[in-house]
């Protein structure tokens, strides 16, 4: 990473909302929030613990406070849970789809052009959300054979992404 990139830091600890959709979280102090939203900043990269590296978007709690959610898998790489204490680094994610491309979803999209149109017609939340699909096995054929499921659902739907669809063709490996 370029030693020019502006960062910020800063400690947190790990609450819990009660709620169904988010859960372990960290809320992000109002002046670094504040750098990066009149920065014009949304994507961005944070370092947690010095361990572990992550993308992700300051997410709004209301009341004009702003959190970074921590999934399961996340805390378990961290051995952290709620209560604890975390220090975090963050900048600007300059990458281009806001989450590291898998090199199987690159190579797949490569060969087949009409599907790569279709997947670059997508609004970047949905092409973050396929991407991070692909990128979170560790096995190298799944994430080939994900890819040409993804692709072929978008081609055989003329680009229109439906994720309840998708999830069936994921479970029946077409």
């Amino acid at each position: 990473m370029d030693s020019k990139v502006d960062k910020r830091t800063f400690t947190s600890t790990i609450a819990r909302f009660d709620s169904e959709l988010w859960h372990f979280h960290v809320v992000v102090p109002k002046d670094i929030v504040d750098y990066f939203h009149t920065q014009n900043i949304k994507r961005l990269v944070c370092k947690i613990n010095d361990l572990i590296t992550i993308h992700c978007a300051f997410m709004p709690a209301g009341n004009n406070t702003y959190f970074i959610n921590l999934n399961k898998e996340l805390r378990k790489k961290l051995v952290v849970g709620e209560g604890v204490e975390i220090s975090c680094e963050i900048w600007e994610d300059t990458s281009e789809y806001g989450l590291p491309m898998p090199d199987e979803f690159r190579e797949v999209l490569d060969t087949d052009p009409e599907g790569n149109e279709h997947f670059h017609k997508l609004t970047p939340g949905k092409q973050r959300s396929l991407i991070y699909l692909i990128g979170k096995l560790k096995n190298q054929d799944k994430r080939i054979t994900k890819s040409l499921i993804i692709l072929n659902h978008l081609n055989a739907n003329g680009g229109k992404l439906d994720f309840k669809a998708l999830n069936e063709a994921f479970k029946m490996g077409l």
